[in-house]
């Protein structure tokens, strides 16, 4: 058979079908192949009628309409769906191709799919692909990672159907060695998964605190939308707020209020904590996903447990504009947070990230693509070692400029009984980032005390360890302790 297509993509669901026509777009002759074959058939006589899109019904026949070196994307469930096909590819392609996985994988199977593939002469690609259905058809965020050599033979195609910014940059470049593009795109979902929580607790400030409706909170979306909050998160909330179900009445409020997730926001709290990174923001927007799940719970808990009583009569105007600056604060504290897990990360396993470059490869086609990107770009052109975006000098003054609104918004919340989980925990993290001193020193104490854990002190050099016998010595301290 005649060898015509530039890629195999195998894979049907919607994310690979527009990923296939966005390829076309751009003049790229794409084979494809999915595992119910019927697929296949309904793809080219459908959506991909009248484009240069071949199908296969085997992945024999899809190989060997590949030009070499060959390329195979798979578009998959993450899981045991993508070590399958590897296993399959491996029997029908030889050294040199390329394996490209553009789903959600975990950064940990991708590091182990590389060392496999490189050892049977093939190599690697890990790549996030962010930005849904919208963005694979017109251009997504890719942040491709795995075996270094097939770069240049992919980015082509790659950088053609990524989504532009900036007159024409594309929002994809190479991330690093083995795991670090998907690394980097479970950094993106966890910070997405802050993003739309800290938008969330804004929404029940002005709908629960307020008592405003939400074609009103939609205008307040829109207007944030204009200033330095524009992102596509808080554009498609003012959109959300402004539909109207059959009867008139806000159809976001006929949405039962149970949120799912598919486990990259897991992942990624899972990993900051096995780095011993404080990603406490993200880790609260997971935790109240899971908190919103129970809903039946908060049913009856709602019939048996009270707090207080009314919202207070605070301006509205006032508060909805310390929610605008406690919002942007927060966002910032979520970014510093991902991008120290990205460090970490980046010391572990000895990847050489470019972290004002992701940055830029956020700035369009992703779901938390927004102007504030460009603000990381910059901090980081002025100082590409910078050890966290709270020093620079535009965050540092963004910051402090919104601390009193942001203590008021969470001290009201508080007041009126509405959690604000991801806002609090981010001035949390603020509080506690810019104190030289922590109580640490007493929790050490105890450590040592039940479990001799030794501790250091702060009259002798880092590193040097010390054991107290503390029962021994607060008896000869204190003989008559009990009976205080």
């Amino acid at each position: 058979m005649e060898t015509k297509a530039d890629i195999g993509l195998i894979g049907l669901a919607v994310m690979g079908q527009n990923l296939v026509l966005n390829m076309n777009d751009h003049g790229y002759t794409v084979a494809v192949f999915n595992r119910t074959v019927s697929k296949v058939d309904d793809f080219l006589s459908g959506e991909a009628r009248g484009t240069k899109v071949l199908g296969a019904h085997s992945l024999d026949e899809l190989v060997r309409m590949l030009k070499r070196p060959r390329q195979v994307m798979l578009m998959v469930k993450a899981g045991w769906p993508v070590d399958e096909f590897i296993r399959q590819l491996l029997d029908h392609l030889e050294p040199g191709d390329i394996i490209i996985d553009g789903g959600n994988s975990n950064y940990e199977d991708t590091r182990r799919r590389v060392s496999l593939v490189e050892s049977k002469g093939l190599l690697y690609i890990g790549t996030g692909v962010s930005g849904g259905e919208e963005g694979a058809r017109l251009g997504p965020s890719i942040m491709p990672g795995g075996s270094a050599e097939a770069w240049p033979q992919v980015r082509p195609l790659f950088q053609s159907v990524a989504a532009k910014v900036d007159g024409g940059e594309p929002c994809c470049e190479w991330v690093g060695d083995d795991g670090a593009g998907h690394f980097v795109k479970m950094v993106h979902n966890g910070i997405e998964y802050g993003d739309m929580q800290l938008i969330c607790e804004a929404y029940h400030l002005m709908k629960a605190g307020l008592g405003m409706p939400a074609d009103e909170i939609s205008r307040v979306f829109a207007r944030w939308n204009r200033g330095r909050l524009d992102s596509y998160l808080i554009r498609i909330t003012r959109d959300i707020l402004a539909v109207k179900d059959d009867d008139g009445g806000p159809l976001v409020e006929k949405v039962l209020d149970t949120a799912g997730q598919k486990g990259t926001g897991r992942w990624t709290v899972i990993s900051a904590l096995n780095m011993g990174v404080p990603l406490t923001l993200i880790g609260e927007a997971v935790l109240a996903r899971a908190l919103s799940a129970i809903k039946e719970d908060r049913v009856e808990a709602s019939q048996v447990l009270t707090g207080p009583a009314g919202s207070g009569a605070a301006p509205a105007r006032d508060l909805v504009d310390d929610l605008e600056q406690a919002l942007y604060a927060s966002k910032i504290v979520s970014y510093t947070q991902g991008y120290q897990l990205m460090r970490a990360a980046a010391a572990e396993y000895g990847w050489n990230l470019d972290f004002g470059g992701i940055a830029l490869m956020w700035r369009g086609g992703c779901i938390i693509r927004s102007v504030f990107l460009g603000k990381i770009k910059e901090a980081f052109d002025r100082e590409p070692a910078l050890k966290n975006l709270l020093l620079d000098p535009y965050f540092k003054e963004q910051v402090e400029g919104a601390q009193e609104s942001w203590r008021r918004v969470v001290s009201r919340a508080v007041r009126w009984g509405i959690p604000v989980p991801a806002t609090s925990s981010a001035l949390a993290f603020y509080d506690g980032y810019r104190q030289a001193w922590l109580p640490a020193n007493l929790l050490q104490s105890q450590r040592d005390y039940f479990g001799a854990h030794t501790y250091e002190r702060v009259d002798r050099p880092r590193g040097e360890f010390f054991h107290t016998r503390w029962t021994e010595s607060v008896e000869a301290a204190v003989p008559d302790l009990e009976t205080r």
